[in-house]
């Protein structure tokens, strides 16, 4: 009877004890999931790269890597292909003198030289688009630190063009929003130039983007032409709001299509 008392004492002590540990680590788990939801960070990640660049694939394959593993996140990647590297033979098809005027503005504020492949986070950190590391390190860093100022967005499809519906608190009259058209994935077989021969793959590439100055509204609409032969599930718009003194990027969002 004494035997059979202290199993049964022993049995209710070993279930009290398994749930105690189990509320405890509900409750941990809560704590941990509140916490992410209260945080609200964000990071953006801009590359500057091109086909004739030789160190440019590896920072495209990067940034197919993160926007896989990040799709649920708030990271928002935009890829920039810069013209100045056309001259030395392959010219890139997705490259622009805009694109290239973009970084050479970040050179200043950032006190960085201009080269390929270049990574920017929030507009305020830059690293060699191939330094995995790094780049990891500063989106968790982002994803903690940084808050984000709420950006609305729509996109609506006509024949000719597409709609974007914006609306934003921002209220510093030296912010802007950038709304960019950005297709998701594409291919190009190189034929000249230092990645002769080469298969390339690229991720969020920016193919417009409209600048509308927030010193005078928070809401508005802003078109973009349809690309020729568009399809819906392959492009998505991203706009972000930036300051045009300090480069910082204070919010972004990006939606699909209707």
């Amino acid at each position: 009877m004494i035997l059979k008392n202290l199993i049964t004492v022993s049995a209710f002590t070993a279930l009290l004890f398994a749930t105690s540990a189990f509320i405890h680590q509900n409750e941990e788990q809560k704590s941990i999931q509140h916490s992410t939801d209260e945080n609200h960070g964000f990071a953006v990640l801009e590359l500057f790269t091109s086909e004739g660049c030789s160190s440019c694939p590896p920072a495209d394959e990067l940034m197919g890597k993160i926007e896989e593993e990040y799709k649920d996140q708030p990271v928002y990647l935009l890829s920039y292909h810069v013209d100045y590297w056309n001259r030395l033979g392959w010219k890139d098809r997705f490259s622009s003198a805009e694109n290239s005027r973009r970084q050479q503005q970040y050179s200043p504020i950032l006190n960085s030289q201009v080269y390929t492949p270049q990574l920017i986070v929030n507009g305020k950190k830059e690293f060699v688009g191939s330094d995995e590391n790094s780049i990891r390190n500063a989106i968790r860093e982002a994803l903690f630190t940084d808050k984000k100022t709420n950006i609305e967005l729509s996109a609506v499809i006509s024949q000719k063009d597409i709609t974007v519906s914006y609306k934003t608190s921002a209220t510093d009259p030296k912010n802007i929003l950038l709304i960019n058209l950005v297709e998701k994935h594409a291919s190009t077989q190189v034929g000249k130039g230092e990645n002769e021969g080469r298969h390339l793959h690229h991720w969020q590439i920016v193919h417009q983007q409209n600048s509308i100055s927030l010193n005078k509204q928070q809401e508005g609409t802003t078109k973009f032409k349809l690309p020729e032969g568009f399809s819906p599930e392959r492009w998505e718009v991203i706009a972000f709001i930036q300051h045009v003194k300090t480069g910082q990027i204070s919010g972004s969002a990006k939606t699909s299509f209707r």
